[in-house]
């Protein structure tokens, strides 16, 4: 879920904080990208028609394996470097949140049941998407092909988003790039919407700035902090009835959720028995992350030619021509993306004193003899 309504909140209330990007425009960026949501959303989309999916001849789904292979050239192709990081054990927090996605996925289960005996094939792709979730065994393989491409992967020790965010703080990437509005939260200083989704929807990409939220909204981090889980976060109940423009309310009025809760109307906005809203703001601004000691090597190479061939084409049941031509795409973009950005070809030319001397040339030769000569008759007038 991520931060309810967070997105809408900041379009009303800091505009300048959100701008719009084309994704070429991160050419030579390194970017943090959030493996689960991205698998997720191949599982739904990619090759999926009512509940068939894409699948090898074992039967084994391949649609997050297409997804994650033609996603990641496209971003290879555009010269962006990319740093999968994947969710390692879920905090304790979260098991609530876990078991909400778990009931849902229940009850989707039993509608789609009686949709397929119905025929009604709207509400079979409706609810045949509802049931998906991405298994050990997906994020598995979609690593093993990532690594295969010569693509940094990141085991995050819990959440990736934490990780994500750790990673653009520490300088070693540009941006996270997420669907869920979370990575803010745990103080990413850049955010990116829209970067993995498909050409074809033509969606520019959303770019948000931290510091420039902060400023427009006129909060510290802290009180950001408390704003989200105010609007309703993945680690705790959020109050009936508050949602993000009167949680924005509240802390510009109050200034942390201890001040909203002593001054609330407790009759109109009831607050969840024992709420743990102090163990959530903990969890985002100390959130369990790799030290600086234990952080994975982060580091791009060549693709596995044979080890890719063996993987999709043999094991997976991939198109052996469109595997081949694939990899002579991430060859060569790889060799792209090691060029530097645009901006490092325009640095300020270091001011000078001297002249630049003129090339010669028989025209040049002829005016300078005429010049010499002029000057020689005036001196001897002068004389």
């Amino acid at each position: 879920m991520g931060i309810k309504g967070l997105t809408k909140l900041l379009a009303d209330n800091a505009p300048k904080a959100m701008k719009e990007q084309k994704f070429e425009s991160y050419f030579g960026r390194k970017i943090a990208i959030d493996a689960s949501m991205s698998i997720y959303q191949f599982l739904i989309v990619v090759g999926r028609s009512g509940t068939e999916m894409l699948t090898n001849e074992a039967g084994e789904v391949t649609s997050h394996l297409q997804g994650m292979f033609s996603r990641t050239i496209r971003l290879l192709e555009a010269g962006i470097k990319p740093v999968y990081v994947f969710d390692g054990k879920p905090p304790e927090m979260k098991k609530q949140e876990l078991a909400k996605r778990f009931s849902k996925r229940a009850d989707a289960t039993e509608d789609l049941a009686t949709a397929i005996e119905t025929g009604n094939k709207e509400d079979i792709e409706k609810f045949s998407k509802r049931t998906v979730k991405v298994t050990k065994q997906h994020n598995e393989d979609c690593q093993k092909l990532l690594r295969l491409m010569g693509v940094p992967v990141v085991e995050a020790p819990s959440e990736a988003e934490a990780q994500c965010a750790a990673l653009c703080k520490a300088g070693k990437v540009y941006a996270v790039a997420s669907e869920d509005m979370d990575s803010l939260t745990f103080g990413a200083p850049r955010f990116l919407r829209h970067l993995m989704d498909p050409s074809s929807r033509k969606v520019p990409v959303m770019e948000f700035e931290v510091s420039k939220i902060l400023e427009e909204l006129n909060l510290s981090m802290e009180q950001f902090v408390d704003l989200c889980i105010l609007s309703g976060c993945d680690y705790c109940d959020s109050i009936r009835g508050i949602g993000g423009q009167t949680a924005l309310k509240l802390i510009r009025q109050h200034g942390s959720i201890e001040s909203v809760l002593e001054n609330i109307n407790r009759e109109r906005y009831q607050i969840p028995d024992d709420w743990p809203y102090v163990e959530a703001r903990q969890l985002f601004k100390e959130p369990c992350v790799f030290t600086e000691e234990d952080e994975p090597e982060i580091k791009w190479s060549a693709p596995d030619e044979e080890g890719l061939i063996a993987f999709l084409v043999n094991e997976n049941g991939f198109n052996s021509d469109r595997v081949t031509k694939a990899i002579e795409k991430i060859k060569a973009a790889k060799n792209k993306s090691s060029q530097g950005r645009l901006e490092s070809f325009f640095k300020p030319a270091a001011k000078t004193t001297s002249i630049v001397k003129r090339k010669d040339t028989p025209e040049n030769t002829a005016k300078e003899a005429s010049n010499k000569k002029s000057k020689a008759a005036g001196a001897k007038k002068k004389k």
